[in-house]
């Protein structure tokens, strides 16, 4: 298992930010997947994600004052993908973190290391929608 983590500052507020992020924009702002269905289960949000040849469920969920979101189930890409999305209030507006962990299904060499890398990728391409959204701050 690997872990990625990219920060960036935007020029807007927590709360601001945070209604922004809901769970179907969080998806699309990766860019490897678009939203099929969203479904509301208690406590949680299931996002039903397609790509290429596959569809898999995300469950998202407050944690913490995190946003925390997994692959739920056995479909999907990943044997393990658990993310954390926190935002701090700093002088010039939001620092967002994002940090996943992640572990790839198929027994590849390096296979982990391929999946982190592919994850950080989605990650930044979901920091520069924020920052596209809101502005950044240098």
């Amino acid at each position: 298992m690997r872990e990625v983590t990219v920060s960036r500052v935007v020029n807007a507020s927590p709360v601001v930010v945070a209604r922004w992020l809901d769970p179907p924009t969080i998806v699309e702002a990766e860019g490897s997947f678009t939203v099929e269905t969203i479904d509301e289960h208690g406590d949680a949000t299931i996002v039903v994600a397609s790509g290429p040849g596959m569809q898999l469920p995300l469950r998202f969920e407050e944690r913490d004052e995190s946003i925390y979101y997994t692959q739920e189930g056995d479909q999907g890409p990943f044997s393990h993908m658990e993310t954390w999305i926190d935002l701090e209030d700093v002088p010039d507006g939001t620092q967002i973190t994002i940090r996943s962990s992640v572990s790839l299904a198929a027994p590849l060499p390096f296979g982990d290391r391929l999946a982190a890398w592919k994850r950080k990728g989605e990650l930044k391409r979901a920091l520069d929608a924020l920052v596209e959204e809101f502005g950044d701050v240098e």
